[in-house]
């Protein structure tokens, strides 16, 4: 199997176990675990142990209660500013310039709608690997807390090339100072 097959694969999969573990989850997992086991063995096997409703706390305590552990991938370089808000806008015009519309409750960077563009489109690639930076970022946050879901980010980041030390470097500032801030009328 190629590796743009692998990553469609990888990417698609991980699209689906990111997503909120509630019936439809469930529902996939067999097939996920066809397709893609040797790459999310061992998230498979945490989330088999956990079941349905340790696996959603878990999977709300870590991505809606951590910052660290954001599935919305340009605040790690945006925070809550007005950049952040271009940043969307552009996400949403590359989907579109590749045919693609988002449905309304969807925003460009959650991470399922990123990698299942990815998946599916070959300019995804190289949008994934524009936010490879915020991706290591997560993956350090979910491995220092030692969440399962870290398999399945690791596994992201394995189907791209390999990190850069740019890429690295970046992602190091970005630990360092936190997403930005913006000052609005004189007060944070």
């Amino acid at each position: 199997m190629s590796s743009a097959v692998v990553g469609a694969v990888v990417w698609q999969a991980a699209a689906h176990l990111l997503a909120y573990p509630d019936e439809r989850f469930w529902h996939r997992l067999p097939l996920i675990k066809e397709a893609a086991e040797p790459h999310f063995g061992p998230f498979l096997s945490r989330v088999s142990d956990l079941g349905p409703g340790e696996l959603a706390a878990h999977y709300v305590e870590t991505f809606d209660l951590h910052r660290r552990c954001c599935l919305y991938l340009t605040y790690y370089a945006d925070g809550d500013t007005r950049r952040r808000g271009r940043s969307l806008a552009a996400l949403k015009q590359r989907y579109r310039a590749a045919g693609w519309e988002l449905m309304d409750d969807e925003l460009p960077d959650f991470l399922p709608v990123l990698l299942e563009f990815a998946a599916l489109d070959p300019s995804g690639a190289e949008l994934l690997r524009e936010h490879r930076p915020g991706l290591e970022l997560l993956l350090t946050a979910l491995t220092d807390c030692d969440s399962p879901y870290a398999c399945v980010i690791g596994a992201v980041c394995a189907a791209l090339p390999p990190i850069t030390a740019a890429e690295r470097l970046q992602a190091t500032r970005l630990a360092q100072a936190g997403p930005p801030a913006e000052t609005v009328g004189g007060y944070l």
